[in-house]
């Protein structure tokens, strides 16, 4: 079987959308399946249906391992092409869409091929520069040198071929970039910036340059919102047949996609989103969206996937089917997280009804032990802002949101602390592990033998946890501490039951 190339779709007879030739616009820090699924098809489709004819250059921002599988290689073998499934449910109906992306060019390591990187920056139609180095991608290093080929941190080797832009074009109106940052911090593209002004200044690379930075570029923060599976490996010899070639940086994710935006609205006049038709928000100010994102989908998660798998389920989808999971979870959402948010309750709502068909998804089987990983951290960021608004707005007790805390105490209790982490036993009889700081794991075992009274007290009062005494919140100790016992009376399905009362 032939690999996936132009030549090969062409003896295939295939008829989809391909862009073979363009020129490169975009260069891209990040060439894993995220990016590939999110970012490229926007541009892909932007080639298709609003003739922005560009192509984007993938940068590996880290050094290839040896013996290890390349994805540039992989790549590039491939003429940049690869096949994108996007899965999951639309109106409650199964969608399973495919499509060849062609946008891609090449793909470059940043440490291999590092010449070959910064003389992209010499190219007078580059515009646009995306990137997802991961959380700890944008980071300053103050070991890293100018002369160093490349900087360790991408914010170093961004300020690198930055500078030899500025040398190219120097002063050159419109010649600066517009610059898209995808990794999941808060305000990536104002931190990024940052980064770079710090190393323009720590390499002395003087004040003419600095300027160009402020003046010419524009570093957008941004929201990025869709689940990437990646390679489907259980599958991939299936799809290639099916296909009539051999694919083998395939990708596949949810059908879902929301990219907010930060910057001017004329940024809509260079990146023809809307004339594309695609799910892509430019808005000055982008934290109203991620504090839906973050409060409504991770919230929902992390106030019942705990209590869930405590009464036996074990993947998002089935949570779905139980009506009395799907109600508590549904009552947390509409009830008492939407009324604590700032942006139209329409829009809320709609956001709202998207996350229940995508935990719907037949496609993915989201494991809620996957999704209990540092569970305190998670509770602090997506729940405990709703509790507190609720409480401010209401005057009193969200139900549910202070049962997801009695449903977090339960999870974290009774379990035997090794050197691998805490273990625990649910209900059902099987062991299961909690994985978090080991701090916490700590604590957790040294109170395994506590009453529920003592025990809600202690993880209350625990401030170090939550940044704040919750025992100062008005009766939420009693209540959760009642909560407590009805699970270990009653079950956590129980308790679910009650709340819905």
């Amino acid at each position: 079987m032939n690999k996936l190339s132009y030549r090969t779709l062409e003896e295939k007879g295939f008829t989809g959308y391909l862009l073979k030739e363009a020129p490169e616009r975009i260069i891209q820090f990040g060439e894993g399946n995220f990016m590939r699924a999110f970012v490229d098809f926007f541009i892909d489709s932007m080639n298709e249906k609003a003739a922005f004819q560009s192509k984007v250059v993938l940068v590996q921002p880290i050094a290839p391992i040896p013996g290890a599988f390349d994805l540039k290689d992989a790549i590039n073998e491939q003429e940049g092409l690869y096949t994108l499934y996007l899965r999951g449910c639309e109106n409650g109906e199964k969608v399973n869409k495919k499509r060849v992306i062609s946008c891609v060019s090449r793909c470059l390591n940043a440490y291999t091929d590092f010449e070959a990187v910064m003389a992209c920056a010499e190219n007078p139609q580059l515009r646009f520069i995306s990137c997802n180095t991961t959380e700890a991608g944008i980071t300053y290093d103050p070991s890293c040198r100018f002369e160093d080929r490349p900087a360790a941190s991408y914010p170093g080797k961004l300020t690198q071929f930055l500078y030899r832009r500025f040398q190219t074009f120097g002063g050159e109106p419109g010649k600066g970039f517009l610059i898209l940052a995808c990794e999941l911090i808060d305000d990536n593209g104002k931190e990024l910036e940052k980064c770079v002004l710090k190393y323009a200044a720590q390499w002395g690379l003087g004040d003419d340059f600095v300027q160009w930075i402020q003046d010419e570029n524009i570093f957008c923060s941004t929201l990025v919102d869709r689940i990437v599976t990646g390679f489907p490996r259980a599958e991939a010899a299936a799809r290639n047949e099916e296909n009539g070639y051999e694919d083998n940086v395939m990708d596949t994710g949810e059908v879902f996609g929301f990219w907010v935006i930060e910057g001017p609205q004329s940024i809509k006049e260079e990146l023809p989103f809307e004339k594309a038709g695609l799910p892509i928000l430019v808005t000055e100010d982008h934290k109203p969206y991620k504090q839906r994102k973050v409060r409504i989908l991770n919230g929902a998660h992390t106030s019942m996937v705990l209590g869930a798998y405590l009464a036996g389920q074990d993947i998002v989808r089935d949570c779905m089917e139980d009506p009395v999971i799907r109600g508590f979870m549904n009552k947390a959402i509409y009830q008492e997280i939407i009324p604590t948010l700032t942006l139209p309750r329409e829009e809320l709502e709609d956001f709202a009804a998207s996350v229940t068909e995508r935990f719907r998804n037949p496609y993915i089987d989201h494991a809620l032990l996957s999704i209990s990983l540092n569970s305190t951290s998670k509770w602090k960021a997506r729940v405990l802002p709703s509790l507190k608004g609720y409480i401010e707005t209401k005057g009193s007790l969200p139900v549910c949101l202070t049962a997801s805390l009695a449903f977090y105490i339960a999870f974290y209790g009774g379990g035997d602390l090794t050197e691998s982490g805490l273990t625990c036993t649910r209900p059902k009889g099987n062991r299961y592990p909690v994985s978090d700081d080991r701090d916490i794991l700590e604590f957790f075992a040294a109170h395994k033998n506590d009453s529920p009274e003592d025990l809600v007290h202690a993880v209350c009062s625990q401030s170090g946890f939550w940044g704040m005494d919750l025992t100062c919140l008005p009766g939420l100790e009693t209540a959760v501490c009642a909560d407590l016992k009805v699970i270990l009376e009653k079950g956590a399905y129980r308790l679910m039951q009650d709340c819905l009362a």
